[in-house]
């Protein structure tokens, strides 16, 4: 998968990983891959709502040791 941009939100909680995610993927275009790294438990259902809600696309979701990865797909 080529990421065309990440963003580091460890550390902090719901709504931050959200807000800067949005602010993200309002600087890229079309298509492009924004991945999110966050170590908020409640991201995974909050990006879920996210996508739903701003038509984006929730490409992908994992947990990798403390950490949850979101990769979302610009509308």
């Amino acid at each position: 998968m080529n990421i065309d941009k990440e963003i580091d939100t460890r550390g902090l909680n719901c709504p931050l990983p959200i807000l800067k995610a949005k602010k993200a993927l309002a600087d890229m275009k079309s298509g492009q891959l924004l991945k999110v790294v966050s170590t908020d438990a409640g991201s995974v259902r909050d990006f879920q709502a996210f996508a739903k809600q701003t038509g984006n696309e929730l490409v992908e979701q994992q947990e990798v040791g403390p950490d949850f990865v979101h990769v979302l797909r610009r509308r």
